[in-house]
């Protein structure tokens, strides 16, 4: 079947599905980061949690049965529990514009811009948190926003900045596919994980199967083996609260909140086969879903989605090593990096 076969997009980004922009700040002092997803309209949304120790804001607003059907964001941020300011930042930064939902039509009330969001722990990095009653996240989450585009950096950057995927420096990684029939679906992730991205024992990469062009080494699945509680470069001793690993999936197909919500869950399987082990107690495994609604679904939609959620979950796997694999230590830091690896 021709129509299953894809390819990357042009840039190999979130960002080749149409109406989508990704914008990222760090603070290197503090080691931290935040990515904001943009779309250029609102779009349908759905979040989809499967870690142990989450921390979101805005994500019960995605419940298909509720009142709002579209978000004007989605933000990832470093900080842990000070990382949910980061919204803050983009919302101010949004309802300026005249950007968000709004319930009464009368210029004197602001629109409410719909941000839902994600943090990871990155407290304990060994970067200068001592910020007192001014945490960073509200402005980065605004210089994010300004700097969305495009293009973006992977690896120690935006909410991979302060990032570590198992013992080996984390960071942000992103990737695409494109079907045959026009549909494209695209990832970003902030990969800092409790569980190792590697196989143990070598430098293999989990999501080796699913590399497309080189696009983290080329190495093949040579090496990809693991024996029952044989978790190679996992944390060694992970702590409640103290990874996550969260991202965001799109995709340009015209979804409802219902079918967005699935794509969202099969995503997660995504996760699953590039870290090991995921969703844990220690993690705070967050997956969201967006749909910019350029293609429809036409006929057999019920088939397409089983098609976008399994494409998806494949793109968010190839992002996490992505991520992994561009990661580089932080400015006189002697972290450990994959391309430390022998």
């Amino acid at each position: 079947m021709s129509s299953l076969i894809a390819r990357p997009g042009a840039r190999n980004l979130i960002t080749d599905v149409p109406g989508i922009h990704v914008g990222q700040a760090h603070d290197a002092k503090a080691r931290t980061g935040v990515t904001v997803i943009l779309p250029h309209d609102r779009a349908v949304a759905a979040c989809d949690v499967r870690g142990g120790g989450p921390g979101t804001r805005e994500t019960d607003a995605l419940e298909p049965h509720n009142l709002v059907e579209a978000i004007d964001a989605v933000v990832l941020s470093g900080g842990s529990v000070y990382g949910l300011a980061a919204p803050d930042g983009v919302t101010a930064w949004l309802g300026a514009q005249g950007r968000g939902y709004g319930l009464v039509a009368d210029p004197r009330v602001p629109p409410s811009p719909v941000i839902p969001s994600a943090i990871l722990f990155d407290l304990a990095n060994g970067g200068d948190k001592a910020w007192g009653e001014a945490p960073p996240y509200r402005a980065l989450g605004r210089q994010a926003a300004l700097a969305a585009a495009e293009t973006f950096d992977l690896g120690t950057a935006g909410a991979g900045y302060g990032a570590m995927a198992g013992q080996l420096k984390g960071g942000t990684g992103s990737a695409s596919a494109v079907t045959a029939d026009g549909f494209t679906v695209g990832a970003v992730v902030a990969v800092n994980s409790f569980g190792s991205v590697v196989a143990p024992g070598g430098r293999t990469f989990w999501a080796a199967p699913f590399e497309m062009e080189a696009e983290f080494g080329g190495l093949g699945p040579l090496g990809l083996t693991g024996a029952g509680d044989d978790w190679g470069l996992a944390k060694a001793e992970p702590l409640a609260r103290t990874n996550t690993t969260i991202a965001c999936v799109a995709t340009d197909a015209v979804l409802t909140p219902a079918q967005a919500r699935r794509v969202a869950v099969m995503a997660q399987d995504g996760l699953a086969r590039a870290i090991r082990p995921v969703h844990a107690p220690f993690d705070g495994d967050v997956v969201f879903a967006l749909s910019t609604a350029v293609q429809p679904l036409g006929d057999r939609p019920d088939f397409k989605i089983a098609r976008l959620g399994a494409l998806a979950a494949d793109v968010l796997a190839r992002a996490v090593a992505r991520g992994v694999y561009a990661a580089t230590p932080w400015p006189d830091a002697p972290v450990r990096c994959w391309r430390d690896l022998t």
